[in-house]
């Protein structure tokens, strides 16, 4: 089974980067999202994306034409009758993605293959809108994609032998390294790093150190690329703290509770890099 035509539901901070490798590895591909601005925002994303590439050495002019010429921007999703394969990868919020899989029901092919980049929600439970959940499976890629070469390929309970092997050799075919991870929240990577960060905001409420000082310990002294505080500012304090939510809820172990100044930042509006201000200011 090959997925030549590609569908993205989301021109934010992931859904572009998976457009982007997509339409890299040759799929003609459609990116989606509510209005003209949030595609503008992400298309700009993309080609910013891609001169960094002709910069370092790693695409040339004339590639970033061919993938250009790939990439077809909408707000409607009607154009996604036309894909193999569609990809939510908007907020993570179970409705807001339940709704999406019951509008691209009626529009994509019955053969056609749904996935959702979700970082932590169940598989098998966004499955349950879909008429076809054996062709429904998790593809969670990590941030910056272009970069990162992980992705995590969640099975559902229904999720067919034929479809998690061809979506697994998808991942491969855009160049990024698949893993098989369990259909529980969190998956695997989530699932350690999660209590890290966590950990990370207990100490320094309880004053272990400031957090330029956590920082650099782990960084410097673990050989982190970064420190947990400018983790959390890039993944956002928001994602974090219902990504916690999440998962003690399935599991009730208290390295999954979220500690109380998380809450705070998020309702103070201090989410990160992407609102200017987390545990950094930007």
């Amino acid at each position: 089974m090959q997925y030549e035509v590609v569908g993205i539901v989301g021109c934010g901070l992931m859904g572009s980067g998976i457009a982007q490798v997509c339409a890299q590895a040759g799929c003609q591909t459609f990116v989606a999202d509510v209005d003209e601005r949030s595609i503008e925002t992400g298309l700009d994303r993309i080609e910013k994306s891609l001169a960094k590439g002709v910069e370092k050495g790693k695409l040339k002019a004339e590639d970033v034409e061919r993938i250009q010429t790939r990439l077809i921007a909408t707000t409607k999703l009607d154009e996604f009758s036309k894909c193999d394969l569609v990809i939510e990868a908007v907020v993570e919020n179970i409705s807001v993605k339940r709704k999406i899989f019951e509008d691209l029901e009626s529009i994509v092919r019955p053969d056609a293959v749904l996935a959702s980049n979700t970082s932590s929600l169940c598989i098998t439970e966004l499955g349950t809108t879909s008429r076809r959940p054996d062709r429904f499976v998790g593809l969670h890629f990590f941030s910056p994609v272009p970069l990162m070469k992980l992705v995590e390929v969640v099975r559902g309970l229904s999720t067919s032998d034929e479809t998690f092997a061809a979506v697994f050799n998808f991942v491969s075919q855009l160049g990024k390294e698949p893993v098989t991870a369990p259909d529980r929240p969190g998956f695997i990577a989530n699932r350690l790093l999660i209590p890290y960060l966590l950990d990370a905001v207990r100490a320094y409420e309880s004053g272990l150190g400031t957090v330029e000082d956590i920082d650099k310990t782990m960084t410097l002294g673990c050989g982190h690329p970064m420190g947990p505080f400018t983790l959390l500012d890039f993944i956002g304090i928001d994602t974090t703290y219902y990504i916690s939510g999440i998962m003690y809820e399935e599991f009730r172990d208290p390295v999954y509770a979220a500690p109380p100044l998380l809450k705070r930042m998020v309702l103070a509006g201090r989410l990160g890099r992407k609102s200017g201000e987390g545990f950094y200011r930007y």
